[in-house]
């Protein structure tokens, strides 16, 4: 996503960390308009050149910004550990920082000003898209084959819909009046994830293990 770099001295990763984080914090607070390269450059403690040398637009770096946060509070596994490790494990090793970003108040408003701007903005939903979400989808269709060849997966099955049907259903819960605290996001994440079979059904046959 990030521009490529001409001749010179090399990057500064502190730079860079500064630049995306605020970024990402005057895209909450402010959305896609209430942004600047300018504001951006001034809370980050920048010029607008050391911007533009690494993104050529605002929306380009604040795609960049999401980016680097969603992948900062959950860590994907790699094709490599999809094949070797069974999904139940997978998802099991996963719910804890999952649940945990999904009950927090920054995920939440993130979330809303994502789809606040995809209409206004479909640059930023397409850099976002093309770099962050088509990756993880792969990755999830990934391991919903692996669950399907184990038969815990429905054989007819669509992935594609899957996908849609987890992800909405996050998205749904955490953007309802009553937002769910950690433990709360556990226990509908692992309800979700036994409706698609990537988890064995519970022993009581409700949401709570």
């Amino acid at each position: 996503m990030r521009q490529s770099r001409s001749r010179g001295r090399p990057r500064d990763p502190a730079t860079d960390d500064a630049i995306l984080r605020a970024g990402l914090e005057l895209f909450i607070e402010r959305g896609i308009d209430g942004s600047s390269i300018e504001q951006i450059a001034k809370r980050a403690g920048v010029g607008k050149l050391t911007i533009y040398r690494r993104w050529s637009s605002k929306e380009e770096l604040i795609a960049a910004a999401i980016e680097t946060q969603v992948a900062h509070e959950v860590e994907w596994p790699s094709p490599d550990v999809i094949d070797q490790v069974s999904p139940h494990q997978l998802v099991e090793a996963a719910l804890p920082k999952a649940a945990e970003t999904g009950a927090a108040l920054e995920f939440r408003a993130l979330v809303a000003r994502i789809l606040g701007s995809s209409v206004s903005h479909p640059s930023l939903m397409a850099t976002y898209w093309k770099h962050y979400v088509l990756p993880r989808r792969d990755l999830v269709a990934r391991l919903l084959e692996r669950a399907r060849n184990a038969g815990t997966v429905a054989a007819e099955a669509d992935s594609d819909v899957l996908i849609d049907m987890m992800a909405g259903a996050v998205m749904y819960r955490v953007l309802q009046p009553d937002p769910p605290d950690v433990p709360e996001m556990v226990a509908y994440l692992k309800a979700i994830y036994r409706q698609v079979g990537l988890l064995p059904p519970a022993q009581d046959g409700g949401l709570q293990d």
